[in-house]
């Protein structure tokens, strides 16, 4: 496997999409070039920002209730 192959593998090896033998080349470059390890350590770091921006927090149960009742009491009666 060359730089180039390994590059092109690269996401799928990270998101473990390749078959065990694909798996197995692409490990055996990285471990063999830096170049291909620094680069997929910056992709894995990446994808890792990536997920982690599209996660949220929920609010607990009890500010969300406050926040609907204030709504509630905050908001013009309903015309309909």
């Amino acid at each position: 496997m060359d730089c180039d192959d390994c590059v092109e593998k690269l996401y799928a090896f990270l998101d473990k999409e390749l078959a065990p033998t694909e798996r197995k080349e692409v490990a055996q470059h990285l471990a063999d070039c830096g170049d291909c390890d620094d680069n997929f350590v910056f992709e894995a770091r990446f994808l890792e920002v990536l997920r982690d921006c599209g996660t949220s927090e929920i609010a607990p149960a009890e500010v969300r209730k406050r926040i609907v009742e204030r709504l509630r009491r905050d908001s013009p009666p309903s015309t309909l």
